[in-house]
């Protein structure tokens, strides 16, 4: 097993494992960037700017558009990325945590602290001076790189946090947008921002059309790219504006019931007509926004930002070049701010409101994790040198702001590393990132017995059995497994371990799914080898990921959806009545267990109980 949790178990299977994580991504950005850097800096030179200057022209008739191949990167090709943002955005907004007013007033006043101190610093050290243009490059993190090194980090960065990074990089992303659109644009044609204008309400009435609409939306996307061109906006920002449009909702219980009986009824009686209507079910249970960010998220994350990478990461390191940035206020300014300004800015900015009690962090955060968090923020990228493209003409300018780049990211990256090993909190839990007001306080036994309908591990006349509420996507439950492993090898027939499902699924995206196929191998008589495959993999638990590893175990999908899906939500509504508010959530002989999660904190509640005593101390 690998080092963040990934079992290679197959070179095919690994490979597309490791691909559909943010490690997986960040590793292809960072070699494109790797890549561009020895590009540039080969013998003789001026290769690499030679190549990213060549144009490439469109013409029709007597009318042409040309650009030459970087501006086709960061001008068209980001146009795509931008719009996954624009999908990303319009989810939050309509039914992920920015609904929330506590819970996106403590990440957004945090961004906006990530932004302004990064350019207060920046400006402090070039106001006046012919860098000054460049006070928006320090101002967005690289949500890739942050996510990658997170990943890394494993549990060290437990899911609120990462809840905690993402609200803060969507409205960080929101902020960059409107800097480049606002501040960053070129001479203005109001009369192609008219057409844009015109073309955007165009956009608007094809929603309600009858007809589909995607051969139609691509057409007056590209129109829409062309008019901003021309208008003298970055054309970006109609990658936001088409995403944020993009329709989104949250499919009901019921729907997603119909959808695995028809898919149970078509495995049973293959017909045409049933595959239609099950296809069409089963699709019109996701929102189009989130299909969209499915099929997207490997061209952006392996495709587009990497290449974008590659086409603007190349800058001279020489001594001439980096003794000229060692003396650069450019160069200082980017660094300062991003390790500086970015760190400051945002620790204070999530201590303002919780001071102020006008909002909340999701789950059970420490202060350690939002410093690490706040650290890692430094790390900027894909945006600043997106900025850096406007907001320099001179190469000169150019090279010391990517120098500046680079020299910060890095240290932010390793500063984030240090406050993380120094301030892990190893005994937390994944705690929903909205309070589930279903769950009241309790604090007595377990009213719910162990039965025989159970997934348990040890003999039935165990004197100790220890009850978990888990979470196959909650990294703090993957920890707590290995132990639990320990605990059996040690005390052999003496202690039974249950699992009950407790998926949090706002903080978890893939953890009902999960959950939903241990059930699918339970009814197989699988239940513990899907576990524990499923823990061995926490990374990779996609809609793919499930489907392999029930190949892998040889569990025929979708025999007992309905009963599956009931039988996980019984679980769940034991968890709330049981005042489970976070996972892992144990239970002990009947009694809470709140102790720690390690093999020391355990053994000695477990031998407290062997002790022929009722409850755990």
């Amino acid at each position: 097993m690998s080092e963040n949790g990934l079992a290679l178990r197959s070179p095919e299977g690994g490979l597309r494992t490791f691909l559909r994580t943010e490690t997986g991504g960040t590793t292809v950005l960072l070699a494109a960037t790797v890549i561009g850097l020895i590009w540039a800096n080969l013998p003789g030179g001026g290769g690499y700017e030679r190549f990213w200057h060549t144009t490439l022209a469109l013409t029709w008739g007597d009318a042409a558009f040309s650009l030459d191949l970087r501006h086709w990167v960061n001008d068209g090709l980001m146009t795509v990325f931008f719009f996954a943002i624009g999908l990303e955005i319009s989810r939050e907004v309509r039914i992920g945590q920015l609904r929330d007013r506590r819970l996106i007033a403590v990440p957004a006043l945090a961004a906006l602290g990530g932004m302004v101190f990064p350019a207060l610093i920046y400006l402090s050290l070039n106001a006046g001076g012919p860098g000054h243009g460049g006070w928006g490059i320090p101002l967005a993190s690289d949500t890739a790189f942050v996510l990658g090194l997170m990943a890394v980090l494993g549990a060290r960065c437990p899911e609120p946090l990462r809840a905690f990074l993402l609200t803060l990089a969507v409205v960080d992303d929101v902020g960059a947008i409107l800097v480049v659109a606002l501040f960053y644009a070129a001479d203005v044609s109001l009369a192609s921002l008219a057409i844009a204008a015109g073309l955007l309400v165009v956009v608007f009435a094809v929603r309600w059309l009858p007809i589909s609409r995607g051969p139609a939306y691509v057409a007056l996307g590209f129109g829409l790219w062309l008019a901003t061109f021309e208008g003298g906006v970055h054309p970006t920002i109609v990658g936001i504006l088409m995403g944020a449009l993009v329709n989104v909702y949250a499919p009901g219980d019921q729907h997603i019931l119909r959808a695995g009986e028809l898919v149970s009824a078509l495995t049973r009686e293959p017909s045409p007509e049933l595959a239609r209507e099950a296809t069409r079910t089963v699709r019109q249970s996701v929102s189009i926004n989130e299909r969209l960010q499915l099929q997207l998220h490997p061209w952006t994350s392996y495709v587009i930002v990497p290449i974008f990478a590659l086409a603007n990461a190349g800058v001279v390191l020489n001594s001439e070049s980096l003794t000229r940035a060692a003396t650069s206020p450019i160069t200082w300014g980017i660094a300062g701010g991003l390790v500086l300004g970015k760190f400051i800015g945002i620790t204070l900015g999530t201590w303002l409101p919780l001071r102020l009690n006008l909002g909340d962090l999701p789950g059970s955060l420490v202060w350690g994790q939002v410093f690490g968090g706040a650290a890692i923020s430094g790390i900027g990228f894909t945006v600043s040198l997106f900025i850096t493209d406007l907001a320099f003409e001179d190469p000169v300018l150019q090279s010391q702001a990517k120098i500046g780049i680079l020299a910060g990211s890095l240290v932010a990256a390793a500063l984030g590393w240090i406050i993380f090993h120094l301030a892990w909190d190893r005994g937390g839990i994944c705690a929903p990132a909205t309070p589930d007001e279903e769950v009241e306080p309790y604090d007595g036994p377990l009213l719910d017995p162990v039965t025989e309908d159970d997934h348990a591990r040890g003999p039935a006349d165990a004197p100790v059995t220890l009850v978990e509420y888990g979470d196959f996507e909650c990294p703090y439950c993957g920890a707590a497994n290995r132990v639990l492993e320990e605990l059996r090898g040690r005390y052999g027939d003496r202690l039974r371990v249950v699992f009950r499902h407790y998926p949090l699924r706002d903080i978890h995206p893939h953890a009902g799914n999960a959950a939903l196929a241990a059930e699918e191998a339970a009814d197989q008589g699988k239940f513990w080898e899907m576990h524990d495959l499923l823990y061995d993999n926490q990374l990779a638990l996609t809609d793919y990921d499930l489907m392999r590893y029930k190949r892998e175990l040889d569990v025929v999908p979708f025999q007992n959806a309905a009963g599956n899906f009931k039988r996980v939500k019984r679980d769940e509504k034991s968890a709330k009545r049981n005042g489970v508010r976070g996972t892992p959530g144990f239970f002990l002989n009947g009694y809470r267990y709140e102790g720690g999660h390690d093999v020391q904190s355990f053994a000695r509640a477990i031998d407290f109980a062997l002790g022929d005593r009722d409850s755990p101390e």
